[in-house]
């Protein structure tokens, strides 16, 4: 913002009164000239700058260059100077422009700020540059509000929420069937906009476990994804065994027919009553065979026995050495016929 040389402000009169500083200001026809061309504009502005004054003594008008967005600059009443607040609470500096098409267009508000002061964060009234909103200037309304008005409503605000990080203090709240319609919109409004961050906070919160729920679910549905290709490739699986026992079911069935077996005595009976050996040298041998796998088995069995402390180690000692002795017969006896190379079977 391009700043006026000191020489031309408001001030370069030895101690003049306020009125004579605004009637230098207004009747100005040099190159600082303001920007307000319509004479009872300024006689309106005249007499609103007087009667802020005299309540807010601390505000006094200067005239600066105001650069609008679009990179024009226009010279314009600029007040400037501290609100006081209350006792507990620190001063705050403003600046109030008063617009070129002032009434018809409101003032704009800024809060100064230092390091020192800086603006609070998520301030309901104040954004972090300065710029200052309220009901008083959204609901402006030419001929009726004024800048006396709009101080007025900035003392209140400032005293509802301080610009500045300072010290808790519970503002001083009358009834609110006793406030103007004004102040109860601003009242709602910094309600609205901590409840609307209580509730931004809360939203982020639940979004932050949603999105930790949705990796977990995530990772869920991939092992049950897994799963189920597990279970696919076991399906497949099983449907070939099964079909691959159902072939060798039907080649047994066509042997058995091929070789005029007797299939009732394989269905209705032993699978062995439908077999005979071709000697007695035969017969024996499957016997001792038979003989052989079942002792085989039980001594299985026995040691299975024991490490599930079914049976004591003394009684596993004394079977195991009757079975090993009678499997060692067995087996001797087998191994005589083998010798012989006899025939085992002949299909009955």
């Amino acid at each position: 913002m391009l700043i006026i040389p000191v020489s031309f402000t408001l001030f370069t009169m030895a101690s003049p009164s306020q009125l004579e500083i605004i009637d230098n200001a207004m009747f100005c026809n040099t190159k600082f000239a303001l920007a307000y061309p319509d004479p009872d504009q300024k006689w309106l502005i005249r007499r609103h700058l007087i009667s802020l004054h005299r309540e807010f003594s601390s505000l006094c008008p200067i005239v600066d260059t105001y650069v609008h967005h679009d990179g024009g600059g226009v010279n314009l009443l600029k007040v400037d100077g501290y609100l006081y607040i209350s006792h507990s609470l620190p001063l705050v500096r403003i600046n109030i422009w008063v617009h070129e098409h002032y009434p018809h267009v409101a003032p704009m508000v800024h809060v100064k700020t230092d390091l020192t002061n800086p603006i609070r964060l998520n301030h309901p009234f104040v954004d972090p540059s300065g710029l200052t909103i309220s009901s008083y200037l959204h609901t402006w309304r030419p001929f009726e509000y004024d800048l006396l008005g709009l101080a007025r409503n900035l003392v209140n605000i400032f005293s509802l929420d301080h610009p500045f990080y300072v010290a808790s203090v519970p503002p001083n709240m009358s009834h609110p069937s006793y406030v103007s319609k004004i102040e109860g919109m601003d009242r709602l409004w910094w309600r609205l906009h901590y409840d609307m961050i209580a509730l931004r906070e809360d939203t982020n919160d639940e979004v932050e476990q949603l999105a930790s729920l949705q990796g977990e679910m995530r990772a869920r549905v991939d092992i049950t994804d897994n799963m189920i290709i597990g279970l696919d490739h076991e399906k497949t699986e099983l449907k070939q065994r099964v079909k691959e026992m159902t072939d060798e079911a039907d080649t047994l069935v066509n042997w058995l027919s091929v070789n005029k077996v007797n299939l009732s005595v394989v269905i209705g009976g032993r699978v062995e009553d439908a077999f005979e050996c071709v000697d007695e040298i035969s017969t024996m041998k499957m016997e001792w065979q038979a003989e052989d796998d079942a002792l085989e088995e039980l001594l299985f069995k026995l040691d299975d026995a024991l490490v599930k402390d079914v049976i004591s180690h003394e009684t596993y000692i004394k079977q195991v050495r009757v079975l090993a002795r009678e499997q060692f017969f067995a087996r001797a006896k087998l191994e005589n016929l083998n010798r012989e190379g006899s025939s085992i079977f002949q299909v009955f």
